[in-house]
C-alpha cells in the first residue's frame, strides 16, 4: 500500500510557462503537449521542485513519473530513471543524467523521444507497486 506524501493539487503548469523566458516559452509547450498525448487524464500540477510534474493517484511519490523544466538554455524532461537507462542509446546525442535529459533551446522537441520516454516511466511507476 502506497503512502501519498502530500496532497496534489492540479493547475500552475500555464503561469509556470508564462514566467519563463519568452524564447522558451513554445518548446515547453511542445514538451507539455507531447506529454499530454502520451497522459491526457494525468494529473498535472506544480508542486514538487516548483516545476510542472504529472501523476496518478495511488502510486509511490504521489504518483509522479514524469516533470519537465527549464535550466539555462535547455528544456529539460525528468522522469524516472530506470526509464532513462532503458533508452539511452536513444539519448546519446543529448545531455543526460541519472533521471534528467535535456534539449537545447534552439533544437526541434523530440515530441516521440518524449513520449516512449513518459510511456516508460509510467510503466516503470506502475510496475513498482
Amino acid at each position: 500500500m502506497s503512502k501519498n506524501l502530500k496532497s496534489i493539487r492540479p493547475g500552475g503548469v500555464r503561469e509556470y510557462i508564462a514566467a519563463c523566458p519568452k524564447e522558451a516559452q513554445a518548446k515547453l509547450k511542445q514538451i507539455r503537449a507531447a506529454i499530454r498525448e502520451v497522459v491526457p487524464d494525468a494529473i498535472e500540477t506544480v508542486s514538487y521542485f516548483d516545476m510542472p510534474g504529472y501523476s496518478y493517484e495511488g502510486y509511490p511519490y504521489n504518483g509522479m513519473f514524469a516533470w519537465f523544466s527549464l535550466k539555462g538554455s535547455s528544456v529539460r524532461l525528468h522522469i524516472r530513471p530506470q526509464a532513462l537507462q532503458k533508452h539511452k542509446k536513444e539519448l546519446a546525442k543529448y545531455s543526460a543524467t541519472k533521471a534528467i535529459v535535456s534539449f537545447p533551446i534552439e533544437d526541434t522537441i523530440p515530441r516521440s523521444l518524449v513520449k516512449k520516454l513518459v510511456k516508460a516511466s509510467l510503466k516503470d511507476m506502475m510496475d513498482d507497486l
